[in-house]
């Protein structure tokens, strides 16, 4: 029994090891490319999906009004997502600047709300590529041309940007930063290496006739979360090669952690959800490997309580495990200037270890609350 526990171990230590080697090389395939357009051409619509944020919308509209993109060339829908609050409201008071309020009125139960109101405000839409945000997001100025600068640049049918967490009042927060730009990393890196794992629907653009042609949600429309991942899965399916991470600080999307853990577990368990409707299966698998990985690592803590050989083992995978991150992690942080996170990697780590185990497991549950309802 040793002997074939030893075996599995560092079978999942070295497809770990190889896992986090490839997603080095996929993060600095990216390249930071600072481009200086003079002029644009492209209509662009933003789209931004709403559900009780009277709180912070107005603040996002101001981040979005005060783009340097110009005015001719954009439209901004927003669709309330029955809101209970003003947040209807509140879109409605900035028509007059060019904020167009679309209310979704279905009469009849949905599960995929989101996917719904983004689906309706691209049949409305006139632009040619849409930007799709969250309505509790911050932006820059330059954001918006940074994106559009990328896209006439090179003519990707999709652009996945950075989403980053800020303004953090807890040290519970700051880790989710740090485990957050981890999630943000393995996207950018998979298509760094021609591939596409994961992206984040709050910074997330992709041409209108390649929504169409890929059928938009239909398919993937049975989930309630999924308007981002499962819609890389199907463009990067029909278009090989053409979707782009965009490295630049510009174009990064602020947003808030969760503020206890209630609600991250029900995040995460939202998020991972997803994963059983990936159509590339060796993402799937490399999934498979990082977690069986972890839940190896408590497994041998366990048996370590008893037999001094299995506490070696995991004492050895664990610092292995916080060597090869730290390769991968650090150039991250930089990028999102927060190298001094790192330093929370001893603490993240344990608790990474029993979090990839757990939400393994419950994120096969089909039903969680999101937005006040329960979905699945």
């Amino acid at each position: 029994m040793i002997a074939t526990l030893s075996i599995i171990s560092l079978l999942f230590t070295f497809l770990y090891v190889a896992l986090i080697m490839y997603l080095v090389k996929g993060w600095f395939n990216v390249k930071t490319t600072q481009l200086s357009p003079t002029g644009f051409n492209t209509r662009v619509t933003i789209l931004i999906a709403a559900r009780n944020e009277a709180k912070s919308i107005h603040l996002t509209i101001g981040d979005i009004l005060a783009q340097d993109y110009p005015k001719h060339l954009l439209e901004v829908i927003i669709v309330d997502d029955h809101s209970t609050d003003n947040t209807a409201d509140i879109i409605a008071s900035f028509g007059s600047q060019g904020i167009t309020l679309l209310k979704l009125n279905e009469d009849r139960p949905l599960n995929s709300y989101k996917k719904k109101a983004i689906a309706e405000a691209i049949k409305l839409s006139s632009g040619e590529l849409m930007v799709a945000t969250d309505a509790d997001c911050r932006m820059g100025s330059q954001w918006l041309s940074t994106i559009v600068g990328h896209y006439e640049a090179f003519n990707p049918v999709m652009i996945s940007s950075p989403v980053t967490f800020f303004e953090e009042k807890s040290l519970f927060e700051l880790l989710q930063t740090l485990e957050f730009a981890y999630l943000i990393g393995i996207g950018a890196a998979f298509i760094g290496n021609g591939r596409a794992s994961n992206c984040n629907g709050a910074n997330l653009a992709y041409r209108k006739d390649v929504f169409n042609e890929v059928g938009g949600f239909t398919g993937i429309d049975e989930l309630a979360s999924g308007d981002d991942e499962l819609l890389l899965q199907k463009v990067a399916e029909h278009f090989p090669g053409k979707i782009a991470f965009l490295k630049q600080s510009e174009a990064v999307v602020y947003t808030h952690a969760k503020p206890n853990f209630k609600e991250f577990m029900q995040q995460r368990r939202r998020w991972a959800s997803k994963s059983t409707k990936y159509k590339n299966k060796k993402v799937v698998a490399l999934g498979f490997a990082f977690w069986g990985f972890n839940v190896l690592l408590l497994l041998n803590l366990l048996l370590g309580l008893f037999d001094v050989y299995f506490l070696k083992l995991f004492l050895a995978q664990i610092l292995l495990k916080i060597f090869v991150e730290l390769f991968y992690i650090i150039p991250i942080t930089s990028f999102f200037k927060r190298s001094y996170l790192v330093s929370l990697i001893l603490l993240l780590t344990p608790l990474h270890i029993v979090y990839i185990a757990v939400i393994g497991v419950i994120g096969g549950n089909k039903q969680y609350q999101w937005k006040g309802r329960m979905v699945k």
